[in-house]
């Protein structure tokens, strides 16, 4: 199956892909004291929202905590004991929160989650997805969400010792099949 992941592993794809299936596949394997740390709205008005939310339960161990962190990101991971695995589910609704932030405050937070990235004691699961491909959005703020979460899921890969790619419910180790892009200094 998977080995225990390694120190900090990007899973990333398209919508309904798979990849927060696999990314708690990857946790569950791991052995450790999971926490799920939840980036998305509550929405409690919005029923598909909480459906979805729903099955994200359903399908996770009792015995993994979960906190609800929304922008608080950084924090939470930052405080995730030694020993532990934290699944942040997901980068892009965590860009999604930001989006009202001025570029100042947006790299604040950003550059806040990429300090806390480095120094957590624990191991992390990122889930992102992934943008841009193919249609360019019809709005100013989705052309700000698509070039936020680009260049943030750039500068986390920096960080990460394990990507997977997920599509169509299929899981593909990107390190052991690409190369890296040479910097463009765009973050």
């Amino acid at each position: 199956m998977v080995a225990d992941p390694q120190r900090c592993v990007l899973v990333s794809g398209p919508a309904r892909s798979g990849k927060s299936a696999w990314a708690e596949t990857l946790a569950a394997a791991s052995g450790r004291a999971v926490h799920y740390l939840a980036t998305g709205p509550h929405r409690p008005d919005d029923e598909a929202w909480q459906e979805r939310l729903r099955r994200h339960r359903e399908r996770r161990p009792a015995s993994w905590g979960c906190q609800e962190v929304g922008l608080q990101l950084a924090p939470a991971l930052s405080a995730c004991p030694a020993g532990h695995l934290a699944l942040v589910d997901s980068l892009g609704t965590w860009v999604a929160a930001g989006l009202h932030l001025d570029q100042p405050a947006w790299q604040t937070a950003s550059d806040q989650l990429l300090e806390a990235l480095q120094a957590t004691p624990a191991r992390v699961v990122l889930v992102a997805e992934e943008t841009g491909w193919g249609v360019v959005p019809a709005t100013a703020v989705g052309g700000l969400f698509r070039d936020r979460q680009g260049l943030l899921l750039q500068a986390v890969m920096r960080l990460c010792d394990g990507a997977w790619l997920v599509l169509h419910g299929r899981a593909i180790n990107l390190l052991e099949f690409s190369v890296p892009v040479p910097s463009t200094g765009a973050w």
